[in-house]
């Protein structure tokens, strides 16, 4: 069974998305070819939206580094997750160089957070916290300073 052609415009498609959230471009591209458009029809949509700079991957890059910063996720998960979304290496770069976040402080703030006061006295809760840093994407230096654990770790 062929898929029925969409009722509205790539252009209209394209502006409906972005009315609801930012797109990186790779992303909105996909979401139109879903759909169905053609491929003249999306580069035409997604150019059309550049135009009236309602689409930006640069923009989309430091949107992203704000709101992973404000989840509480590291320099790695922020960076991961704008690459699957297909935002440019060099945005990515960028947007990080600009944030001017501490990321350590910030490793430490999301530790003091998660855990509070309570003291890692097994190496099994001292595992289980480092597995929860790296999951946000902290690299060992950073979650190293945030828990204050010293150089035995085995990982």
């Amino acid at each position: 069974m062929r898929r029925q052609p969409p009722k509205i415009s790539a252009k209209e498609a394209a502006v409906g998305y972005l009315s609801r959230r930012d797109h990186a471009e790779r992303e909105l591209q996909q979401k139109l070819k879903m759909r169905g458009y053609s491929e003249q029809d999306v580069q035409e949509a997604i150019a059309f939206c550049q135009d009236y700079q309602w689409l930006d991957d640069a923009r989309y890059a430091a949107m992203a580094v704000r709101n992973g910063v404000a989840k509480g996720w590291g320099k790695l998960r922020i960076q991961q997750e704008m690459k699957m979304k297909g935002v440019h290496e060099l945005c990515i770069k960028q947007a990080l160089t600009n944030a001017e976040v501490d990321w350590f402080e910030q490793a430490k703030s999301v530790a003091q957070r998660k855990f509070g006061n309570q003291p890692m006295d097994t190496p099994k809760e001292k595992a289980r916290r480092l597995r929860f840093m790296q999951s946000r994407g902290f690299d060992f230096e950073q979650i190293r300073y945030a828990l204050s654990v010293d150089d035995e770790y085995e990982g």
